[in-house]
């Protein structure tokens, strides 16, 4: 365990923004595998906090961080690093979000997409989990389908 002595593992806040079928995603402006919006909690904020921090950051919009849905751990190497983060994962409102049109970033380093729900595997989305977990858990008993604008 000593290669893991300085790891740290981060505490990020996700939304999931569903609209007529879609999931608002967000991904690396030179493009790639794409994630949930939101981004690290900072030391003193709650990750409710830190999700609308983010999409204020990102994406220059107002937002509210509603119910919360789920934790995602996840682990991975990066440019041979090892990582961990856990995801904390919450229904995200943006008012007057369009799912016909690519919402724009307000950073030059990152763009904003919709996926169909039923696309994420060929969207790419980390972490791999939520291809299958999402879906599932956006469609258990007494769960919202679709948030609405």
């Amino acid at each position: 365990m000593a290669e893991y002595e300085n790891a740290n593992i981060e505490t990020i806040a996700r939304g999931v923004l569903l609209r007529a079928g879609r999931l608002l995603v967000c991904m690396p402006a030179k493009g790639g595998r794409c994630y949930l919006p939101g981004g690290h909690v900072e030391f003193g904020e709650t990750a409710r906090q830190a999700l609308v921090r983010e999409i204020a950051e990102e994406m220059g919009r107002e937002a509210a961080a509603g119910e919360f849905l789920a934790v995602s751990e996840n682990a991975f190497t990066q440019n041979g690093c090892p990582h961990c983060e856990i995801n904390l994962i919450f229904r995200l409102d943006i008012p007057g979000l369009d799912p016909d049109s690519d919402p724009a970033a307000a950073e030059d380093w990152i763009r904003f997409r919709w996926v169909p729900l039923n696309g994420l595997a060929e969207a790419n989305l980390l972490p791999a989990h939520l291809i299958a977990d999402l879906p599932r858990w956006l469609a258990a008993p007494g769960a919202h389908a679709e948030d609405h604008p």
